[in-house]
């Protein structure tokens, strides 16, 4: 390497990364996933547009020296890794246990189906799609695993920026996400590991499954125990320095992406598993995943995305039937998949529709895998780009489809759910769950409905499940409860603040606790959004937090909570 390729690196770098994140974040700005304007900009800097346009300046900019390209191509690497340990720093091993008959059965099912439609149908494509007839089996094998992922990143973004990520419904889609990510990083983990058709023998297919299910199973029991009680034991021993924690997960997943890596399998299986157990340590606060996420985000993502562009041309290798074929299939076989799963479970008709419409994107980690699919000669370019378009739409779409589906239900009132009794002004706990005791004490009831004890112990568990810290100084505790008619709604303030664990690391001064009967026909979804929009306005919290009675507290909640529609009546 010479102070050339350095300069050029230094330029190209800067390009790549003024430009994605700046069209990603104005894409982000219009309700629309950042991943399309960073692949957007590779598009325009690659061989697709500028490459035809001004091929001299393409070639200036991006030369085909191996040296500088392997130069750029490390840096995405370190993206690709970084994302599949931040993706699995997001997924809730505990909550999806305790969750396990609605999460198993939609991740699971959510990703079988998939896998058996996208299999049965790759089996059959043409031959021109494939790299050698040979290696169709684990063609159609990978094809299938493909359309089977779901992007846990794009839906995590669509469910906060519809503010349900802390929903019980935003809750069961996360947990059954986490099902599907590790159920389907395994099959493909042996999928990638199998790339060769040598590899393709009874014998190394049942040893590449046993060492992802063994490896995984470790991870997921002892792994998680040791990685906590590591981590506790460091952070014990080093105080005041929050930059160790971001060490020491950046090296487990070094670690483990290491042995996945020489086990046969791939290593962005053991940044996965390795973000997991890192995600599962209670030193690992909601701040420093935020901390985890942004740097990822910030720098290595949109390096790397913009980077694929770089590498192909996409309007010379772009086939409209493998494009259609990849988009349709795998759009439907998952919503198919997610829905079927959910239809053995308590969830509501409602529900039901938009988990099956949040399973559908494929966004990050499929275009991912497809890379080192590419490379490792599974599959050719034009379904590699496939894929890619794939991919784009379905994160395109998920937004407005699943917004469509929450807004298509009957509009509700939350404050009609709220008794002027119910409004606590000065709460006087100092941790959380003081305070959920203290409003769920508050709540006017009748004998024939849950005591206060019950309703405490419902709030505690699902607060135990998934904290309801929504950052911005507000949190909204919340629980389902046999037995009761009506929702039952509660607003406390505390001037102090509580430590509530939220994404901005900040105290929470304004909760609303909000009970709803256990069959409720998606109407808690309602209730959660209509308040997290209310109390999304700064100079509403400040009013709020200004209040000195009964009275002015009630005029800011009837502002923040207008009147839709006549209050619910249970059916039960």
């Amino acid at each position: 390497m010479t102070e050339q390729h350095l300069g050029l690196f230094l330029l190209q770098v800067l390009v790549l990364l003024a430009l994605a994140r700046g069209l990603g974040g104005l894409l982000r700005y219009f309700g629309r996933p950042a991943l399309v304007g960073e692949i957007a900009v590779g598009l325009l800097l690659g061989p697709t547009l500028l490459g035809h346009a001004w091929p001299t300046l393409q070639v200036a900019l991006f030369p085909p020296d191996l040296v500088q390209q392997a130069m750029l191509d490390t840096v995405s690497w370190f993206g690709v890794l970084f994302l599949l340990l931040e993706t699995g720093l997001e997924v809730d091993v505990s909550a999806a246990w305790r969750q396990r008959g609605s999460a198993f059965r939609i991740g699971i099912i959510g990703v079988l189906f998939p896998l058996a439609i996208g299999f049965g149908l790759s089996l059959v494509l043409p031959e021109r799609y494939l790299t050698d007839p040979a290696t169709r089996v684990p063609f159609a094998l990978f094809l299938g695993t493909t359309m089977a992922i779901s992007a846990m990143v794009i839906i995590a973004r669509v469910l906060h920026d519809l503010d349900l990520v802390k929903s019980d419904l935003g809750l069961v889609t996360l947990c059954g996400y986490a099902v599907n990510d590790v159920f389907a990083w395994v099959i493909l983990s042996v999928v990638l590991g199998l790339a060769s058709p040598a590899g393709l023998n009874l014998g190394s297919v049942g040893l590449a499954l046993f060492v992802a299910v063994a490896f995984t199973a470790f991870c997921l029991t002892w792994g998680l125990r040791g990685v906590d009680r590591t981590f506790a034991y460091v952070s014990d021993k080093v105080l005041n320095q929050p930059g160790v924690v971001l060490t020491m997960v950046s090296c487990l997943g070094l670690a483990c992406g290491a042995l996945t890596h020489h086990a046969g399998l791939t290593a962005l299986f053991g940044f996965f598993l390795a973000g997991i157990m890192a995600g599962e340590s209670h030193v690992l606060t909601e701040r420093t995943r935020h901390v985890v996420s942004q740097m990822v985000h910030a720098v290595f993502v949109p390096l790397y995305f913009a980077g694929i562009g770089l590498q192909y041309d996409f309007l010379q290798e772009f086939d409209w039937f493998i494009v259609t074929f990849v988009t349709v299939v795998s759009i439907a076989a998952k919503f198919g998949g997610a829905w079927l799963g959910a239809l053995g479970t308590v969830l509501s008709r409602e529900d039901r529709l938009s988990i099956a419409i949040a399973f559908t994107p494929s966004g990050v980690t499929g275009i991912v895998v497809a890379d080192i699919a590419l490379e490792q000669g599974i599959i050719t370019t034009p379904v590699f780009v496939g894929i890619v378009v794939s991919a784009i739409v379905s994160s395109l779409l998920v937004a407005p489809w699943l917004t469509w589906s929450i807004e298509r239900r009957k509009p509700v009132t939350a404050l009609d759910y709220l008794d002027r009794s119910a409004i606590a002004l000065n709460l006087s706990g100092t941790t959380r769950w003081e305070v959920i005791d203290e409003l769920c004490r508050c709540l006017p009831t009748d004998t024939s409905e849950p005591t206060a004890d019950t309703i405490i112990a419902a709030v505690r568990t699902r607060e135990a499940l998934h904290g309801t810290g929504v950052g911005d100084d507000v949190a909204i505790p919340h629980a389902r409860l046999k037995g009761l008619r009506r929702p039952l709604l509660a607003f406390g303030r505390s001037i102090p603040g509580v430590d509530w664990d939220t994404p901005d690391g900040l105290p929470v001064h304004l909760v609303c606790l909000l009970l709803t009967p256990e069959r409720e026909h998606g109407l808690q979804v309602q209730i959660l959004s209509a308040i997290a929009r209310g109390f999304g306005n700064r100079a509403m919290r400040d009013r709020l937090m200004k209040a000195e009675s009964d009275d002015e507290v009630w005029a800011s909640l009837t502002e923040a909570l207008p009147s839709q529609q006549q209050p619910f009546v249970s059916s039960t």
